[in-house]
């Protein structure tokens, strides 16, 4: 039977540097059916792939992110900080992404989807930019757009109307399903404490016709669990791991 998705956060993040193409690559051939990443827009206007709001964490340079030109971001190694061996990896652009991962998704069934992850703050100018790239791809059928921030995943709708969207949460809301109806979200996307200590909300957002995919469950003890409680995806930086655990138990 077909399982829960197979979701790769911030691509196959335990063996290769977090939201660069080779982590996106390696969440593809590690068998994910959904690649997570995140987008925040540089101070030109350009849609890039990483999570944090500053460089600080995951590149050799110092600043927010929002206030970094391209050039800036451009000039700086997004790979040593993770292993020498990925050494003077970049940040990625939005469209150099999708263009790594359309070969997977688009017309290929069952394909790779896209999970995309609008970071705070951001305008509508902005997210109409980062549509305007998904949509020009071929891909708006493929993505969700998720954010912690409801105004963003607003905007998103405001930008492009068909997308399925999704809200990230730490634990649920109270009256998490007539939230998730007003939104219009296809996914409520919480902490994976949220599922375990909530399976009730689960099963109400599942009759309502919205799934749940909790972060980030690295430890394959909690799977069967997780699975149990009806999740539609896990989202885990143990990308192969998931996908051998998923096809031994005959969930692929």
């Amino acid at each position: 039977m077909a399982g829960p998705h197979r979701v790769a956060h911030r691509g196959y993040s335990a063996v290769a540097p977090e939201n660069t193409l080779p982590a996106l690559a390696a969440a593809v051939l590690a068998g994910a059916t959904l690649v997570e990443f995140d987008v925040r827009t540089t101070a030109d206007g350009v849609p890039v792939v990483i999570h944090d709001r500053t460089v600080d964490r995951t590149t050799d340079g110092a600043g927010q992110v929002g206030e970094l030109t391209l050039d800036e971001l451009s000039a700086l190694d997004a790979g040593s900080w993770f292993s020498p061996a990925y050494a003077g990896t970049r940040i990625p652009l939005l469209r150099e992404v999708i263009d790594l991962l359309r070969p997977h998704a688009a017309g290929v069934t069952p394909g790779t989807e896209l999970l995309l992850e609008i970071k705070p703050p951001a305008t509508l100018e902005q997210v109409k930019v980062i549509m305007g790239q998904v949509t020009d791809a071929g891909l708006l059928d493929r993505t969700v757009v998720q954010s912690f921030d409801p105004a963003v995943v607003r905007l998103a709708a405001d930008a492009t109307p068909d997308v399925r969207l999704g809200l990230l949460r730490h634990g649920f809301d109270d009256d998490q399903v007539l939230r998730a109806q007003e939104l219009g979200v296809s996914y409520v996307n919480p902490a994976l404490r949220a599922v375990l200590a909530a399976p009730a909300t689960v099963a109400g957002l599942a009759e309502a016709g919205v799934g749940v995919m909790p972060w980030t469950p690295n430890d394959i003890a909690l799977w069967p669990e997780l699975v149990e409680a009806g999740v539609a995806g896990l989202i885990t930086d143990r990308t192969g791991e998931l996908t051998g655990w998923a096809t031994a138990s005959g969930l692929t």
